[in-house]
């Protein structure tokens, strides 16, 4: 007999015996071993167990420090750094008490420890959110005395894993070449990966890895661990491995970021978020896509509609007329939502190129005479919902915002102004409250004069640039890095408490800024602004490793790629943004008849698989990073009964070799019938449509994609529906 949820959620995280811990999931375990009065212990990390001793008697306890402190015994990694007001910089922190609790989201296990001589509190905190198996970990640190610390450093988590054949996994990349993956084999020294751009922290690399117990990641199985930092600003990531020990270290980078701790205050870090499967790189995955959905992703279990967006059609020349025709063209093809680009406002200092305006959001009325209101009852008329481009965060030296208020931008004290695109964009200065509150009118303002707008695309493109504030005093000038972004979540969460049902796109030059600690007050964020589907084939599989598919927003763009220049056919195009959330970049009346009639049954189609894409488990079956051309993934339903598989030949040569692709996530034991969703020619689809297969044969034989890909079709989408 099943247990009720409630009564396994009580038993997550009773201790073994005194002193010994276990924070579980419905198939991970965390061990810490926390004793009053001593360091506490980082045990294990794994497979679920239900009984500490045998972990301990089976050898695999590491007896590692959860949390090592600077000072005392000083060789090796740390995870906390301060200084004393009276200059003393070593700590001794131990065990004071541990609690069990819960929230609204799961149960926690907080080790407050203690400094033995300083007023100093430092708590450890582990999360195991329900129903998931994701354990997030973060510490508070606390100055109870009177007088301010600095922190040097603070790290979110100190992990110990087992050392083995190790392998990690991680993304870099470049603007408009985000989140290409690198795999490599840990060899012993230290691998950082870090970030200091201020802003845009994920355009050259990402806060997440995947780290393997057993040699070479795979994406079916194997031993994985995967970790990503919810942070938008700089991170540091380091993996210290020796002949017989490996530690994660992660959590905000500290450098050139002392933190000014006051008495009484509490430094909260941010979460490192982390899961642990057994299924190789596809288990973490779907692991965190699931967690993300329900916790970490504004609105994450509501549909996304099919957008259009204007910048590819017509930049920044933007006239009510073109709108509007944009909006009709877009309904007649089953299009949902309209996103109306940069370029819509400035009065004194027009917005007709990104030298001028930013920080004048007020309508541009040579270019909208009747203002954004005519547009969103014109998108009514046409049966869609209307959205707008801001960039809230920005000014340029070319505005009345910067004009009025010059004390409002982050500029070093003394120093020439730094200025980033179009030679006058400037950063506001986010540590600021009445900045903050600036940035919150922006929104608010426009939801106010226009209740109806469904969307906003919320852009940021420059890194902080001058490290410097008007506003925080001398001695905390060093907190600029992390005070930013503390302003920027607060100003989120309230424009999210008065607007809960508005969606907003996380943008950042493209792909500057994916992570969870900005997605919770997203609904969704722009992965490239490369909208090349090659590109977009790689630069999405490699965001699919840790954020889902919902989240991702993947246009079709225009047959000759304004980035790449390459020219590709509207399928190959279209079956590779089905992969995400669908849209489209590009000017409607500038297709052909052809192309505009197949993207009307390509939309119709994806809404077909619009749940199974945007709610399923997904399954990766063979990576473009194999170096033959080919590349296949696909989604099925929690309930096994709904699946859409894509695949894709990229680079065509004669006789090339084309591999099977076994499938993932169906029932052995039910049959699936098999649907072309997107054929050249309605009347002719595939060899496979209308065919019927059993779950078994196309997981263990599998498909020959060869005829499916060949160098006429490029790429298939197919639905699979279990009878």
């Amino acid at each position: 007999m099943r247990k009720p949820l409630a009564v396994l959620l009580s038993l997550c995280l009773t201790p073994a015996w005194a002193g010994n811990y276990l924070v579980s999931t419905p198939h991970t375990s965390l061990m810490i071993t926390a004793d009053k009065d001593h360091a506490p212990l980082f045990q294990f990390y794994g497979a679920k167990v239900t009984n500490a001793q045998e972990v301990i008697d089976a050898g695999m306890a590491l007896n590692r420090p959860s949390y090592p402190a600077f000072g005392l015994h000083t060789n090796g990694e740390k995870a906390i750094a301060m200084q004393q007001p009276d200059g003393n910089m070593t700590l001794d922190l131990v065990v004071d008490h541990v609690d069990e609790t819960t929230d609204s989201e799961g149960r926690l296990l907080r080790v407050v420890m203690r400094d033995k001589i300083y007023p100093v509190e430092v708590t450890q905190v582990f999360k195991a959110y329900n129903q998931t198996d994701v354990i997030s970990t973060w510490v508070e640190i606390k100055n109870n005395g009177r007088k301010a610390v600095r922190l040097l450093k603070y790290n979110s988590a100190f992990l110990s894993l087992p050392r083995g054949d190790n392998y990690m996994s991680h993304q870099h990349g470049a603007w408009a070449a985000e989140n290409f993956v690198d795999e490599e084999r840990v060899t012993n020294g230290e691998k950082v990966i870090a970030n200091r751009n201020g802003l845009q922290n994920t355009h050259e690399d990402s806060p997440s890895l995947m780290i393997s117990e057993d040699g070479a990641l795979r994406e079916t199985s194997g031993k994985v661990l995967g970790a990503t930092l919810a942070w938008p600003g700089n991170y540091k990531l380091k993996v210290d491995a020796k002949n017989t020990s490996l530690s994660l270290i992660a959590g905000i980078n500290e450098e050139e970021t002392p933190y000014l701790l006051e008495g009484g205050q509490t430094f909260t870090t941010p979460e490192l978020c982390m899961t642990y499967s057994d299924e190789g790189k596809g288990g973490v995955s779907r692991a965190l896509h699931r967690w993300a959905r329900q916790y970490k992703l504004h609105n994450g279990q509501t549909p996304r509609d099919i957008l259009l967006n204007s910048w590819e059609g017509v930049y920044m020349n933007i006239t009510e007329d073109k709108m509007k025709e944009m909006m009709k063209d877009w309904a007649n093809i089953g299009g949902e939502l309209f996103v109306m680009d940069d370029g819509w406002f400035g009065d004194k200092y027009p917005r007709n190129d990104d030298h001028q305006g930013l920080g004048d959001w007020t309508v541009n009325k040579k270019k909208l005479p009747n203002g954004i209101n005519a547009l969103v009852k014109e998108a009514t008329v046409d049966g869609i919902k209307f959205g707008i481009w801001i960039e809230p965060e920005m000014t340029n030296t070319k505005s009345e915002l910067f004009e009025k208020h010059p004390d409002w931008v982050l500029r070093g004290k003394g120093r020439e102004l730094s200025t980033g695109r179009g030679g006058t964009q400037v950063v506001l200065d986010l540590t600021n409250p009445k900045v903050q509150d600036f940035v919150f009118h922006v929104v608010d303002d426009l939801m106010t004069e226009n209740p109806d707008i469904a969307y906003i695309k919320w852009d940021c493109n420059a890194p902080l640039m001058d490290y410097g504030s008007p506003y925080l005093p001398a001695d905390k000038q060093s907190q600029i890095y992390i005070d930013y972004q503390l302003g920027l979540i607060k100003t989120l969460k309230r424009i999210r408490a008065k607007y809960p049902k508005l969606v907003i796109q996380d943008c950042a030059s493209g792909g500057g800024r994916i992570n969870y600690g900005v997605l919770p007050y997203f609904d969704e964020f722009w992965g490239s602004d490369d909208t090349d589907a090659k590109m977009r084939l790689f630069i999405q599989w490699g965001e699919l490793n840790y954020f889902p598919a919902i989240a991702m927003g993947s246009h079709v763009s225009a047959e000759r790629n304004h980035q790449t220049h390459r020219v590709t056919p509207i399928k190959f195009r279209m079956d590779m943004a089905m992969t995400g959330r669908l849209g489209m970049e590009l000017q409607p009346s500038q297709m052909s008849k052809e192309d505009l009639a197949f993207a009307k049954r390509g939309i119709a189609a994806y809404k077909q698989i619009r749940d199974v894409v945007q709610f399923g488990d997904i399954y990766r079956l063979h990576s473009p990073y194999d170096g033959d051309g080919v590349a296949s993934w696909m989604y099925a339903s929690e309930d096994k009964s709904h699946a859409a598989l894509f695949a894709y030949n990229f680079d065509f040569m004669k006789n090339q070799k084309i591999p099977a692709v076994q499938l993932g996530g169906l029932d052995p034991n039910r049959n699936y019938r098999i649907k072309d969703l997107t054929p050249w020619n309605e009347k002719k689809p595939c060899r496979l449509d209308g065919k019927v297969i059993s779950g078994k044969t196309l997981m263990e034989v599998g498909l020959n994609l060869r005829p499916l890909i060949n160098a006429c079709d490029a790429s298939v989408a197919l639905e699979l529906t279990a009878e």
